[in-house]
């Protein structure tokens, strides 16, 4: 094409020949440059360490005494027994050659871990629990608080308030609320953090022994326990919740009737202001037809005050997932 180009360029001109041929121009002036003679190989420095010393380096560098140390200190310690190989600039050339420019000291690395993806499509299907800290009557002084929570229906199906967090309170809550809940065999998932209790060898056992399978949240990831982080939410910004309690036998006496209040009479914005009790133990259908038929007596009276037509009375979610898979692929 460059040829074309420059037989055409003699009779109409350099620029109309590339605008007829669709050449650029510098592609010609380039071409009509003569070749730059070919570059001379450089010389190797008389100072460069020759093939058998570099190898002599990297062996040492890579050797078992050195292998976990920096080039740098590497060569001050082979000039304190009186060896000198290179400097330790060149000590990094030579790694860099072989592409062993890292970090030479064994590094901590995290494991992974496998996020918990938890359904529960009715309730004492998926159960959370965690413990939370209650102010005591002086500074540094604190109750603790165990709670079990049904994730499908918000429900508190067992508490109970201590002075300490112990294996063995946290032991004897799962056993009693499972047999008040009439917990079957591989009926039941149980998700905690990983704090001591919720590890400990005596509930694993337990849970063994009662074929419950166990879940735990990822460390340090507080999203992977929403339900439980929720409920003492709704806990410490009741509008009763004191500053602090005087005793244990007070904070007791206050947490009994919160939990009948959350339980019975909390309307619950995710269960569409349904009450946990009455998803729990499937009242909520009742309670909706009762619901529909005010709101169709009302929208009957006065159709135009509803914009969008007959309201419906909507019903609690009827999958609750922790972690739901990403991507969409629900069941």
């Amino acid at each position: 094409m460059t040829a074309l180009t420059e037989t055409l360029a003699q009779t109409i001109g350099v620029s109309a020949a590339c605008g007829v041929l669709a050449v650029p121009r510098s592609r010609v002036y380039r071409a009509r440059q003569p070749h730059a003679p070919q570059s001379k190989p450089r010389p190797t420095p008389v100072r460069a360490l020759s093939p058998d010393e570099r190898a002599r380096v990297r062996q040492t560098l890579n050797s078992e005494r050195f292998a976990d140390r920096a080039p740098r200190q590497v060569y001050a310690a082979l000039l304190d027994e009186g060896l000198y190989l290179c400097h330790w600039r060149t000590m990094y050339r030579v790694l860099a050659a072989h592409d062993e420019v890292r970090e030479r000291r064994d590094q901590l690395r995290h494991p992974s871990y496998h996020k918990p993806e938890l359904l529960a499509t009715a309730p004492n299907q998926v159960w959370s629990w965690d413990i939370t800290k209650l102010r005591g009557p002086v500074k540094w002084t604190y109750f603790y608080l165990y709670v079990l929570l049904d994730i499908y229906s918000r429900y508190v199906v067992g508490w109970l308030i201590a002075e300490q967090e112990s294996a063995a309170l946290a032991r004897e809550l799962v056993a009693q609320s499972c047999a008040r809940q009439a917990i079957q065999p591989d009926q039941l998932t149980l998700h905690a953090d990983n704090g001591g209790p919720m590890r400990a060898k005596a509930l694993a056992l337990l849970l063994s022994d009662l074929s419950i399978e166990p879940s735990h949240s990822r460390p340090h990831t507080s999203d992977d326990n929403p339900f439980s982080e929720a409920q003492f939410k709704t806990l410490k910004y009741h509008p009763g919740y004191p500053d602090r309690f005087g005793s244990l036998q007070d904070a007791r006496a206050w947490a009994g009737p919160f939990f009948d209040w959350y339980n019975q009479a909390h309307y619950h914005t995710g269960l569409n202001l349904l009450t946990p009790a009455s998803v729990h133990y499937g009242d909520d259908t009742y309670i909706r037809r009762q619901r529909q038929a005010v709101l169709s007596a009302a929208y009957t009276v006065h159709p135009e005050r509803f914009s969008q037509g007959l309201p419906v009375v909507a019903a609690p979610p009827s999958a609750v997932w922790i972690n739901p898979p990403s991507g969409g692929n629900l069941p």
